[in-house]
């Protein structure tokens, strides 16, 4: 139900704030801003909510998504009106990222969460399939309005919070242990922050790129997604099981080595191909890095074969997001800078350094059971 929603507003949003408000290159920068900031306070808000255990804090989320985007499409009477309602979304939505996979994990027999983060992705998949799959049919066939769509969405979150409340409690961290950094787990809050910085990229400038230089409609973002989506549900699988069998090592440099052709695919292929396979190639690539954000299970897995505690895993996750959007933040602001003076292919080229350094440090992944 998360994955159904949320596959319906990434369909819509980008179309949404430029249809709606119209705003330049550099607002669309500067509105990650709040949207992102959540991310960065997650582990605070976490904190506030101490007493409640995870599977009840997922709930929590869930219900922030559900109103955050039914106040988007129906209250949103002005840009910073709008704002208000999206930060509330995107509380909600940084909050269920990190619980997301400690559930999965939880739910997983050892030394197989792997396979189960990925069946877990493949099942979210379909449900996102189905959204975005009905984003292109409701805008190209029904006249379905961005309104129409976020009360959907809104059902989809709130449905999702209602099946995790009927999950069993488990017992929640003090508030203390959610401000933990631990040393030994310095090199994943490092892959986090390389992580944000590369998912900033994409789900900010990559959808930005098929709107305003290929001034694609609702229909082909619905399209894109959807077949990502197809693709992923054979794909995820095969990621967690590459996780189980290969290392988290192999598996994370091999994303990282791939994202650096897909960012010079996205940043050039309008300047070495015609206007009609410069989409081509720019869509491909859209699909490919929409893939590639699965392997992040990997980074999940990593973090549970070293933790110092049973407990540590979630509170660490947490942590790891609010490191990750300390940097994605700032690559968002720069990235619209980056974009309005220089523009949008010198965007894709920093994401492809990114991509290089990541591989590097993919390289120095060790757990009990690597060499």
């Amino acid at each position: 139900m998360f994955g159904f929603s949320q596959s319906i507003v990434d369909s819509t949003f980008n179309n949404f704030l430029s249809e709606t408000f119209s705003i330049s290159d550099w607002q669309r920068g500067l509105l990650e801003l709040p949207r992102e900031l959540p991310g960065f306070l997650v582990v605070f808000f976490s904190a506030l909510f101490f007493f409640l255990c995870s599977r009840r804090l997922a709930v929590l989320a869930n219900l922030l998504c559900a109103f955050g985007i039914l106040l988007i499409g129906f209250a949103s009477s002005g840009f910073s009106v709008m704002l208000v309602w999206l930060f509330m979304f995107s509380v909600g939505q940084h909050l269920f990222l990190p619980l997301n996979a400690s559930i999965g994990m939880e739910l997983a027999v050892k030394g197989r969460e792997g396979r189960r983060l990925g069946q877990f992705a493949a099942t979210a998949n379909v449900a996102m399939i189905l959204g975005s799959f009905s984003v292109f049919l409701g805008f190209k066939f029904f006249h379905v309005t961005f309104s129409i769509s976020y009360g959907v969405a809104f059902f989809g979150f709130l449905a999702a919070a209602a099946l995790l409340f009927g999950m069993r409690k488990n017992q929640p961290d003090t508030a203390r242990a959610r401000f933990q950094l631990r040393r030994e787990y310095r090199l994943f809050y490092w892959l986090n922050i390389l992580y944000g910085t590369r998912k900033q990229i994409f789900l900010t400038f990559a959808p930005w790129v098929l709107v305003t230089v290929f001034s694609q409609k609702t229909q082909m973002l619905a399209t894109l997604l959807t077949v990502g989506g197809v693709i992923g549900i054979f794909f995820k699988p095969l990621v967690g099981r590459a996780i189980d069998r290969l290392g988290e090592r192999i598996v994370l440099a091999g994303e990282a080595a791939l994202l650096v052709f897909v960012c010079v695919g996205y940043g050039y292929s309008r300047e070495w191909f015609s206007e009609a396979t410069a989409l081509v190639v720019a869509s491909a690539c859209f699909i490919a890095d929409q893939l590639l954000l699965s392997t992040g299970m990997a980074r999940a897995t990593y973090l549970q074969k070293i933790a110092v505690r049973p407990e540590d895993v979630t509170q660490t996750l947490t942590m790891g997001v609010t490191i990750d959007h300390i940097f994605s933040i700032a690559v968002a602001l720069s990235g619209g800078i980056i974009w309005v003076a220089l523009g949008y292919q010198y965007v894709f080229l920093l994401g492809a350094a990114i991509a290089v350094v990541n591989f590097f440090s993919a390289l120095q992944v060790r757990t009990r059971n690597s060499t």
